[in-house]
């Protein structure tokens, strides 16, 4: 019996544009290329993905189609600064100015924030670790609030990074200009105790040693304490105004 005649099907090659643009996804989607980020001349960039500029500048073109890049008139290729656009809603806006919102501002960054130092203890690398030390000493070294709130931020995404997790990295992406904004009214009231903000950074430096520890529950659990201090705090802050303005009311006779 004459053996069965097998039919093979050519294997399609992929097209280089759509193997740079696959390269290109991944390093935003790892954080390698951040919103925001200018990428190299399209010349460097062929001589890095060893590639001819017509094909780069194909992926390039895919890339923008999808809004992940944008392209400035003489100014360069960058990574799209809002890249979550879903996240950008009006009500973040009114969230951030609301003093109760701040509270659940508090609340979600201890969901988000203790698994993001659980992983970066479990997951960071030694690289990772010297940019979350450099990220902590830019706090300290921070000249005025909004510079020491923009540091703080900043931290936070690098435990983010750390953790290598890219949909918390995102997250953080994301939302940072309402973690800013929940980060400086924090801060505003914290410097009425100079103690407060002194303690508060003890806490992050504890953080950061649980984390360079590779203590994933030790990371986790001193994320948490700090953050139920800040609460703590807050609420003491509240408190003592809300008795203030009773007793302004009742000097002037207000009911």
């Amino acid at each position: 019996m004459a053996g069965a005649i097998v039919s093979y099907r050519k294997i399609a090659q992929p097209k280089l544009s759509d193997v740079i643009v696959k390269q290109l996804e991944q390093m935003i989607l790892e954080g390698s290329l951040q919103p925001g980020e200018k990428l190299p001349p399209e010349r460097e960039l062929a001589v890095q993905f060893d590639v001819s500029r017509p094909s780069l500048r194909e992926a390039i073109q895919k890339l923008e189609a999808k809004g992940l890049l944008t392209r400035r008139q003489g100014g360069g290729t960058y990574v799209q600064q809002q890249l979550w656009q879903s996240f950008a809603d009006p009500v973040l806006e009114l969230m951030a100015k609301d003093p109760e919102s701040q509270f659940d501002l508090l609340e979600f960054r201890h969901a988000t924030e203790g698994m993001m130092a659980y992983f970066a203890a479990l997951r960071g690398t030694d690289t990772d670790f010297e940019r979350i030390q450099k990220a902590l000493n830019a706090i300290d070294e921070a000249k005025d609030l909004d510079a020491e709130a923009d540091a703080i931020v900043h931290f936070y995404r690098t435990i983010a990074e750390a953790s290598h997790n890219a949909a918390m990295l995102h997250l953080v992406l994301s939302l940072a200009p309402v973690l800013q904004s929940n980060v400086v009214q924090n801060l505003v009231l914290l410097k009425r105790r100079p103690s407060t903000a002194a303690q508060a950074g003890d806490h992050r430096r504890a953080l950061l040693t649980a984390i360079v520890s590779r203590d994933p529950e030790r990371a986790r659990q001193a994320s948490n304490e700090h953050l139920a201090y800040i609460e703590e705090v807050l609420l003491t802050l509240r408190q003592e105004d809300t008795r203030q303005q009773r007793s302004l009311r009742r000097l002037r006779g207000d009911r």
